[in-house]
């Protein structure tokens, strides 16, 4: 829809009333679709004088007459490009000075640029008219301007100049201004002040006004009027878009509730693209809607406010899976779930889900050759008691081989809640409280094998004992999240870094209790047009207490150094990592544009390198090296919701330990980080 409207500017220019009363500034507005609104602006014109006005030229002819004879000649004759070369004669004058008069603030050199004109050249009243109209297209001077020719001694021409300046700027005065400062304002127009008023300047300076407003996210502020005052004031008022009313169609199944709190947007308040985009992603992180956008429509009684319409698909949320795939810690696995993300309309999600697995994949002689099971389900409320705080409750049960003690079955059930926030204040910046009670059972897998590996390296078989250690905890997790990540999904630019602190409370022993923290941080720098660079960083360590080697940290796999097999590189209370890695479009599969999940697949490229502190039995029995430096490289496939699934194959640049060959291919669902 496109709607043309007239506004009428006063801008005195001191031309002559009876020809110039008004200047008309057109705005076409186009608003339409998820793109921003597109504005077409007629800038503020100069006047123009019709056929009928003249700019005065006088003075001696070279033609011997007794008397000065005056011309005349229109002062908007259209001026070509280049002005005409006069061929001179033998007789034929030449302009031996020029001077310039009336100008107090515009230099003289300004002025004889623009005439193209200089002393030398051949007298032509052709060539003087078409000086002085490109004098009055600078656009410092008003229409009253002459060129006088006189005749000196030698018969050539002084050419004298008689130019007034528009209206000096004396000040500015800003209304309409509520999101942007007068003082950002005025630094796009303190270089206009205590000079002639001049269309083109100011034309410039209002596209600035409005570009300001624009990279803030304010792109349907306008500036609607200029006027001066007799003083030499300049007077600009801004109109800044205000939003009417936000309405959101198509929420069928989603009440509105839901739909409205997932809105910053709200009537009264200047519209701003930026808090319209989240707004958005909001709604479209709720998952029950697969297409969400806004129009935007001026009301008809009020130039100045805008209707603001979300216009909402929904999608199927009730959604039974059944499938399976490949792991490293679970092995080739069955899968089958139920999952509603829509829960009565109320945007809640429901989910349950079951695993079956072969165990450990390409794992080393430590971890046992056992069927992995996992169950788990969980309820998630966006809104907790009608705040913007939300509440993951889940309850899980896992039974498989263990990774972190060697030649043991590994059981862990329990229940945990979780609370998140996202900081207003900083948009960039959520944190999270989880508090969960979770039971740890090992029970012995190869008592016999373990035994003999005992005795070999000399450790007493009491150990055994503490290694199978489990227990009952109360844990307390506190977390914050900073995040400005351009896009969740291939991000390739931006910053994520978190930090967390967790208590884990022995209930049935408290001298388990320990307490560790963790953190990291992710930088990814764009390479090229569609490939990013990443480097991470990661740490974590017992702040108090004996952590149980069940729960101590470890490297090895693929979510840690990849290239080494689950757990080997070893298990200690402290560690640090990092990595280096370029992903980019596969083989250029991106530009086969029919095939839209092409480009959610991934060439990958890596260097990882991490080190333990405070090693394990584990590692002594095993000879695991503590440290590792690996390269490699792999495909990863980006999955909405679930994250990225990767194959990499590493090679190990440092030792692998005891009976571990170098090169390994690690499968993992979801993120390194």
């Amino acid at each position: 829809m496109c709607v043309i409207i007239l506004l009428e500017v006063n801008f005195d220019m001191r031309v002559r009333v009876q020809r110039y009363i008004n200047k008309i500034l057109s705005i076409a507005v186009i608003a339409a679709g998820l793109c921003s609104p597109a504005f077409c602006v007629e800038k503020f014109m100069p006047p123009v004088p019709d056929e009928t006005e003249t700019l005065l030229l006088s003075g001696d002819l070279i033609a011997e007459e007794a008397n000065p004879v005056e011309e005349t000649s229109s002062a908007n004759e259209a001026a070509p490009e280049t002005p005409k070369k006069e061929k001179k004669t033998k007789n034929t004058p030449v302009i031996s000075n020029i001077s310039i008069e009336g100008n107090k603030i515009i230099r003289n050199s300004e002025i004889m640029n623009a005439m193209k004109m200089q002393v030398g050249d051949v007298y032509s009243p052709e060539n003087i008219q078409r000086g002085l109209t490109e004098i009055y297209n600078l656009g410092w001077f008003t229409e009253k301007m002459r060129a006088i020719p006189l005749k000196d001694e030698n018969n050539n021409i002084v050419l004298k100049i008689y130019v007034e300046e528009n209206k000096t700027i004396t000040d500015f005065t800003i209304t309409g201004n509520t999101v942007v400062s007068a003082g950002e304002i005025s630094e796009l127009l303190a270089p206009l002040e205590n000079q002639p008023q001049n269309i083109s300047t100011l034309n410039s300076a209002v596209e600035k006004i409005e570009e300001l407003y624009a990279s803030k996210g304010y792109i349907l502020a306008r500036v609607s009027q200029v006027q001066d005052d007799p003083d030499g004031c300049v007077n600009i008022n801004i109109s800044e878009g205000m939003i009417n009313s936000v309405k959101f169609e198509g929420n069928n199944k989603t009440k509105d509730y839901v739909v409205n709190r997932n809105i910053l947007s709200v009537p009264g308040t200047v519209y701003n693209e930026n808090t319209i985009k989240e707004d958005l992603i909001r709604l479209y992180g709720t998952q029950a809607f697969k297409d969400v956008n806004r129009t935007i429509e001026r009301c008809d009684d009020n130039s100045n406010y805008y209707d603001v319409t979300i216009n909402l698909i929904e999608q199927r949320t009730a959604t039974i899976s059944l499938g399976g795939g490949l792991d490293t810690a679970t092995g080739f696995f069955g899968q089958a779930g139920f999952i509603e993300n829509n829960f009565m309309g109320k945007g809640q999600r429901i989910s349950i889900n079951f695993l079956a697995g072969t165990g450990v994949l390409l794992s080393d002689d430590s971890t046992l050759n056992r069927a992995n099971f996992q169950g788990d389900i969980s309820f998630f409320e966006p809104r907790f008691m009608g705040t913007d705080v939300s509440m993951l409750y889940k309850g899980y049960w896992q039974n498989y081989a263990s990774y972190q003690i060697p030649l043991a079955m590994e059981r862990r059930f329990g229940l945990e809640a979780v609370a998140s926030k996202q900081f207003r204040k900083f948009r960039n910046l959520s944190g999270s409280f989880k508090i969960g009670v979770e039971n740890v059972n090992l029970k012995e897998g190869d008592f016999l094998k373990i035994a003999s590996l005992y005795k070999i390296h000399g450790v007493p078989i009491s150990e055994r004992a503490k290694q199978l250690k489990g227990g009952t905890f109360l844990s307390l997790s506190p977390s914050l999240v900073y995040d400005t990540r351009d896009r969740l999904i291939n991000p390739r630019d931006g910053l994520v870094a978190n930090i967390r602190f967790t208590e884990n409370l022995g209930l049935n022993d408290f001298g388990s209790t320990h307490g560790t923290l963790t953190g990291g941080v992710r930088k990814y720098i764009p390479v090229m047009t569609k490939s990013a660079l990443s480097i991470t960083a990661r740490a974590g360590g017992t702040i108090h207490g004996d952590i149980p080697e069940v729960m101590a940290f470890r490297l090895g796999g693929p979510y840690s150094v990849r290239g080494y097999k689950m757990s080997s590189i070893g298990t200690g209370n402290s560690y640090v990592m990092g990595s280096v890695e370029l992903t980019t479009p596969l083989f250029f599969l991106d530009r086969i544009k029919k095939l839209k999940f092409l480009d959610n697949v991934k060439f990958a490229v890596f260097a990882d390198a991490g080190k333990l502190f405070n090693t394990t039995v584990s590692d002594v029995i095993y000879n695991r090296p503590g440290y590792g430096v690996a390269i490699g490289a792999g495909i990863k496939v980006y999955v909405p919701g679930v994250g990225p699934l990767s194959i990499d194959y590493g090679y190990p640049l440092t030792n692998v330990g005891d009976g571990n060959s170098k090169g390994a291919f690690t499968f993992g669902i979801g993120d390194l980080f």
